[in-house]
């Protein structure tokens, strides 16, 4: 009986497929290097919960960026378009008296929408216009950041409302509400990914758009809603931002954003070709980024460096998937 056992344990090592689980491995064994370097400042409490909020800004906009990448684009402007949506939904509450919940429920829900509605355009240049990804929202990452510090003057919006920074700075359960959004909306784009018809339509375009087309899919449709999805988490994340800290800097707020929500899609597993991806992956690929970045600075390694361990990871995680393609 126990040579059985030990025989079908052997079996199930056998059967276990490492390759496919390098972002799980991955996650571990950087938690555990996290914990050597950082010990004993790493395990606290606090540390822990600062780096789950650091991470939720990008993370909420990296779940967007899943979709299109999986469909075989990608968003360059996200980072020039939260400084855009939150620097305008700012100017909207700012039309309310100071202390009015009306204005605060009218700029939360605005700056979801306008932020679909940014997302919209870049899927619009990209699908209706025929425009590739990369130059149709590298050219609105320039417009997006140029209208803000147009309208501002290159400087900070501030909100006048008392009630605004509420948001973004609580807390529910000890955990700050900026985390518990992006854990909700992991688990709303996990399902959507895995157990919608429309889930399965955006690999099939990703894969072969070809293929989908013949299929009777509505590819240019498909590959549009991932934009106008990516557009509403940074409408999630410009409203999470802007209320933590009651304004928007028009010149440097978000940017950057773009390679975190990148790099955390690609360190998760999802394809930069296209075709597939997970959503669990993103979420361990941006906490993954964030203990980098924590374990830097518990190092003593200069910030100067820290942008080219980033992108050290980066290429490392794309060598990984090169070469587990080509296999």
């Amino acid at each position: 009986m126990e040579q059985n056992v030990k025989t079908g344990d052997a079996g199930l090592l056998k059967k276990f497929e490492w390759s496919e689980h390098t972002t799980e491995l991955g996650f571990v064994l950087l938690f555990l290097l996290a914990t050597v370097v950082g010990w004993p400042n790493f395990l606290q409490t606090r540390n822990l919960i600062n780096i789950l909020r650091q991470q939720s800004y990008t993370g909420i906009i990296a779940l967007g960026m899943t979709l299109v990448v999986i469909s075989g684009g990608i968003d360059l402007s996200v980072g020039s378009m939260m400084a855009f949506t939150g620097g305008i939904t700012i100017y909207v509450l700012n039309t309310f008296p100071s202390n009015s919940l009306t204005g605060v429920v009218v700029a939360s829900v605005f700056v979801l929408v306008f932020g679909a509605v940014c997302g919209f355009v870049n899927g619009f240049l990209v699908t209706r216009c025929r425009i590739a990804p990369f130059i149709a929202t590298l050219g609105t990452m320039s417009i997006f950041r140029s209208l803000i510090q147009y309208f501002s003057g290159a400087s900070n919006i501030l909100s006048k409302n008392t009630l605004y920074p509420k948001i973004g700075s609580g807390f529910a359960l000890g955990i700050p509400v900026p985390v518990w959004v992006f854990l909700i909306l992991a688990a709303a784009m996990h399902f959507l990914l895995n157990n919608t018809s429309f889930g399965r339509y955006v690999c099939a375009v990703g894969a072969n758009e070809m293929v989908a087309k013949y299929s009777a899919i509505g590819v240019q449709t498909v590959k549009l809603i991932p934009y106008v999805i990516t557009g509403f988490t940074v409408g999630v994340t410009a409203l999470m931002w802007s209320t933590r800290i009651n304004c928007i800097q028009s010149s440097g707020d978000g940017t950057g954003y773009e390679l975190e929500a990148v790099a955390a899609v690609v360190i998760g597993g999802t394809s930069m070709s296209g075709g597939k991806g997970s959503i669990v992956g993103t979420v361990l690929g941006a906490l993954m980024l964030g203990m980098i970045n924590n374990m830097l600075v518990l190092g003593g390694v200069s910030s100067f460096l820290q942008q080219a361990v980033r992108g050290l990871v980066i290429i490392a995680a794309v060598l990984l998937q090169y070469n587990r393609n080509i296999k």
